[in-house]
């Protein structure tokens, strides 16, 4: 029941980001109403994703996103058994936000913004969309791990609305570039709805190499360590310095 539970709340989290994700990204077609453009677009993401880390964060941790997973895995913060029901759990839930918002949307909108899927622009390679989605992916990361896994990060209160604003961040600086996926879930509901894969593997690549070395740099250079386990007092002498056992 407890891995059903956190498997729920991962699927619902990541539903909450991508129909609001998906859905504005359609509602700023000329068929449904235009009006908001990139701005409105990145609020959507940054404030669902806030309100997925504090409604299911107390639940499964809301990673809401295989990058977040691989770099709690890489660290060692989540079983990999688990952590692949994780991902699996989060590719349901954005795949069923696709699958709503097709269903809801005129078929102008999803074909003009092919169903909202993060896609780069024309002129962008492989290399500038794999570089852009590696750094927005390191960014978020590392918003994760500084508000909702650092002990320090914690007193300040913000968790998710620091990481759903890093998110708003990334795609206003680079939405129009790559279409700031950062978040191979949020490329994969509407990319399978859809049934187009341009590009999918690098929103996959990218992301999970972005997520895990965040991680791991958190981890092993920016986290505090723990403190060392207080010298009991008998084993201490006259100077205050721990005594060699005979």
């Amino acid at each position: 029941m407890t891995t059903m539970r956190v498997l729920v709340a991962e699927t619902l989290g990541t539903f909450y980001l991508c129909f609001a994700g998906i859905a504005a990204i359609l509602c700023t077609t000329g068929s449904v109403g235009g009006a908001g453009g990139l701005v409105a677009i990145a609020l959507a993401h940054g404030l669902a994703l806030s309100i997925a880390v504090h409604n299911f964060g107390g639940i499964s941790g809301a990673h809401v996103n295989p990058a977040v997973t691989a770099g709690m895995l890489v660290t060692g913060r989540i079983a990999p058994a688990l952590g692949f029901l994780y991902i699996v759990a989060q590719l349901l839930g954005a795949s069923l936000a696709a699958l709503i918002c097709r269903e809801v949307f005129p078929a102008e909108a999803i074909r003009s913004a092919t169903l909202g899927i993060p896609l780069p622009a024309p002129w962008v390679g492989a290399g500038t969309l794999l570089v852009v989605e590696f750094v927005t992916t390191f960014l978020l990361v590392t918003s994760v791990f500084g508000t909702a896994v650092d002990e320090r990060g914690k007193t300040v209160k913000i968790g998710g609305f620091g990481i759903g604003l890093t998110v708003a961040m990334d795609i206003l600086a680079t939405g129009p570039i790559t279409g700031a996926s950062m978040n191979p879930a949020r490329s994969f509901g509407p990319a399978l709805v859809a049934g187009v894969w341009t590009w999918h593997w690098a929103y996959w690549v990218a992301p999970i190499l972005g997520g895990c070395t965040a991680a791991l740099l958190y981890h092993h250079f920016l986290l505090k360590e723990p403190p060392s386990p207080p010298v009991q007092e008998e084993w201490l002498d006259a100077g205050g310095r721990p005594r060699r056992r005979a």
